[in-house]
């Protein structure tokens, strides 16, 4: 993978969605004992009660440790779940704020249509910043197909639909289901496709790029492994592959049904819609459910973030680096070169 950011990691990291890059906190974490005692200090490590509220730290890792797949073999099995998990959930939670922030644009869109409330002078029903947004979701969604959708803007009716679809398919996807997934397709973070390439879910992709596997297979093409440059990035291409592939109509249209009965989105229920995730089918959904209701990962379903400021986590081999990697923010953030970054990691 070519990523630009390889020599310094710290880089990555320096962005929010409510307050400056100069004011962001960077924790800089080296080894084992430094990890767990920072998850002690945070009151984020240890068994949870399962009747009340989870409350995660506003924490975001900005890329998998280069010494967590041998540190992951030296430690209990329990002890490596609970560390994959509670680095991987605030990134999960982080995509469905974006989630409802998009869902809520959209909504408002919509109410302004059926309103019919004049917003943009040329006929057009939309706003253009709006309806220049709107084409750039109906895409990504596979609503409308990309040499046509410039053709979408001056009739309500077709720009309502297209809308009430958007609603449709982006929606939450519960956080327990997504650390299931993870933790399968991933091996707990300890997978060469997420050592080399943040690489989460393991979702293929065509053309050239991607990380290979060791075994391709001839009739299906020269498919990889994508590969990102850090792991929110493979949330988020997670997000919308559930959101937009055919293959998981029926997750969507579960969570749909869920929606219109008032029920909340539950990650074992939803587990059924994605039969086709995997080859194996329906060993795959029994597996994905084995392991949310083993690890008691339903709680994170209806986990909350904590009132407090975004942070980022950064992992180091040792103390050595982590006093480069500290050095390397302070002058990230005097020479201004955290602005261009902040632009290119989409988290707003």
């Amino acid at each position: 993978m070519n990523n630009p950011f390889v020599r310094s990691t710290a880089m990555l990291i320096l962005c929010s969605l409510s307050f400056s890059v100069a004011a962001a906190e960077v924790v800089v974490l080296s080894g084992l004992h430094d990890t767990i005692a920072w998850l002690e200090s945070e009151r984020w490590w240890g068994e949870e009660k399962r009747t009340e509220q989870l409350a995660v730290p506003r924490a975001l890792i900005t890329g998998i440790p280069p010494t967590w797949q041998e540190t992951a073999k030296t430690i209990p099995v329990a002890q490596k779940k609970e560390i994959f998990y509670r680095f991987l959930l605030p990134l999960i939670m982080h995509a469905n704020v974006m989630i409802l922030d998009r869902r809520a644009r959209l909504g408002a869109m919509a109410e302004q249509l059926r309103s019919g409330a004049v917003l943009a002078p040329d006929d057009l029903a939309l706003a253009s910043d709006d309806l220049a947004w709107l084409q750039e979701i109906s895409v990504l969604l596979r609503i409308v197909n990309s040499a046509r959708v410039d053709n979408l803007g001056a009739d309500p009716v077709e720009l309502t639909r297209v809308i009430d679809e958007a609603l449709y398919k982006m929606d939450v996807i519960p956080a327990g289901l997504a650390l299931g997934q993870a933790a399968y397709e991933s091996g707990y973070g300890t997978s060469r496709f997420a050592a080399e390439g943040n690489a989460l879910f393991g979702q293929w992709t065509f053309g050239g790029e991607g990380l290979v596997p060791e075994q391709q297979r001839g009739e299906l093409g020269d498919h990889r492994i994508a590969a990102f440059d850090w792991p929110f990035d493979s949330v988020r291409a997670y997000f919308i592959n559930l959101s937009s592939h055919p293959a998981y109509e029926d997750f969507r249209k579960l969570r749909a049904e869920l929606r219109r009965d008032g029920k909340p989105l539950d990650s074992l229920v939803l587990a059924a819609g994605l039969i086709h995730y995997s080859e194996r089918g329906q060993e795959y959904v029994d597996t994905l459910r084995g392991i949310i209701r083993v690890n008691n990962l339903s709680i994170a379903d209806a986990a909350e973030f904590r009132d407090e400021p975004m942070r980022f986590i950064v992992g180091a081999k040792d103390e050595a680096e982590a006093l480069e990697i500290r050095a390397e923010i302070r002058a990230a953030r005097q020479s201004g070169q955290l602005e261009d970054i902040v632009a290119r990691m989409n988290l707003e």
